[in-house]
């Protein structure tokens, strides 16, 4: 008899591929021992997912909608996305997303890394002002990243959010 189909299998996979990813990195991704930490086979990835490319997308597109979710939740003001997108849990992801932004840059493809971004902003300060924060806060995360200096990143940003208007 054939194993009945579970209609929630291809989303749990998802997410699990999301956290193996966001603990190893996309760098030298091999659809084997990403199967294997998954409890799958390689042939069961590409089935639910086409391609390991569209693997990818799939698990970029859902650690996006995961932080998006909690982003849009726990935020009022500059200060507060600063100390929710720089926290220690969050590492992971942002080393993430400068590894895919950077890979996205090199082909050209970048833009929509951006406009991610303008859109989730829109309706809270002008697009300028936008800009600035992407900027701001993109430029604080690579050096915390690069440099480990928690101190001088969060004091660069209290003093950016004096003079940046957010609502």
């Amino acid at each position: 008899m054939a194993r009945p189909v579970n209609p929630t299998r291809k989303q749990e996979t998802l997410g699990r591929a999301a956290e193996y990813v966001l603990d190893h990195g996309l760098a030298g991704l091999s659809l084997r021992p990403l199967a294997e930490a998954l409890d799958t086979s390689p042939r069961m990835l590409l089935y639910d997912f086409g391609s390991k490319d569209e693997l990818v997308r799939a698990i970029l597109a859902e650690i996006r909608r995961q932080e998006e979710r909690l982003l849009d939740a726990d935020v009022r003001t500059l200060e507060e996305v600063w100390h929710w997108i720089s926290a220690p849990e969050r590492e992971a992801f942002l080393r993430l997303f400068f590894e895919v932004y950077v890979d996205a840059m090199k082909r050209g493809e970048a833009s929509p890394f951006v406009e991610e971004w303008l859109a989730f902003l829109a309706g809270r300060v002008d697009e300028a002002t936008a800009t600035l924060l992407i900027a701001v806060v993109r430029g604080l995360l690579l050096d915390r990243l690069a440099t480990g200096a928690k101190e001088r990143t969060d004091a660069a940003l209290t003093l950016a959010a004096s003079v940046i208007a957010w609502p």
